[in-house]
């Protein structure tokens, strides 16, 4: 896949992480059905594999299903047999190498400008600005985009609906959002609210690409 024209069109990833596997699954096929097509499943997850290979047989071969918290090169093969599209890194750690020698695109974890560079020369699709809420927000993808105008930054961490409508208006090419949009369904929590937040979401970069 092309990560990176993906993140351009969609401008939102959805970030998985749960304590039931069953809940978990229900969440990526609920997002999916309510159109947010990136899905990033956390391998810090209980039976995050399990669940990456159970959202691959139900959404079929072509979805953008992707591997999250992918920190070791054992945890990129394993998300790549499991079905993952791609794979997010909270760091620049052996997971990205090993990823692109799988011919997995990254969306790679950074903070600095060093960090920055050194993920671009590694070939990554996107970077992750993580965690953004604690950098200093807007403010500081601001600040990134004078140095890295056309960089793909992808802001990560504490991003609720006014803060995502900050980040793509300051440039941020997608954000990746967690908490505030799955809450508590992939631990078993209401589906319908899940379905509520994601609309919510899909309003506010449907109205950013405007």
């Amino acid at each position: 896949m092309e990560l990176q024209a993906a993140l351009a069109a969609r401008r939102l990833v959805a970030i998985v992480r749960g304590s039931d596997a069953d809940a978990a699954l229900r969440t990526v096929l609920t997002l999916a059905e309510e159109g947010i097509d990136l899905i990033e499943v956390s391998l810090t997850g209980t039976d995050a594999l399990t669940v990456i290979e159970r959202a691959r047989e139900a959404l079929g071969p072509d979805r953008s299903l992707g591997a999250g918290t992918v920190l070791t090169a054992d945890d990129a093969r394993a998300a790549h047999r499991a079905g993952a599209a791609f794979v997010v890194t909270p760091g620049l750690g052996a997971g990205v190498g090993a990823a692109r020698e799988l011919g997995m695109p990254v969306l790679a974890g950074v903070l600095t400008p060093t960090e920055i560079v050194t993920a671009r020369a590694l070939g990554v699709s996107a970077l992750k600005i993580f965690p953004a809420a604690q950098a200093g927000g807007p403010a500081y993808l601001k600040a990134l985009r004078g140095p890295f105008p056309d960089a793909p930054f992808v802001p990560v961490g504490g991003v609720d609906a006014d803060a995502a409508r900050a980040y793509l208006a300051a440039g941020a090419i997608a954000v990746g959002v967690g908490s505030p949009l799955v809450g508590d369904a992939a631990d078993g929590g209401s589906l319908d609210s899940l379905t509520e937040r994601a609309r919510a979401f899909r309003a506010v970069v449907e109205e950013a690409a405007r």
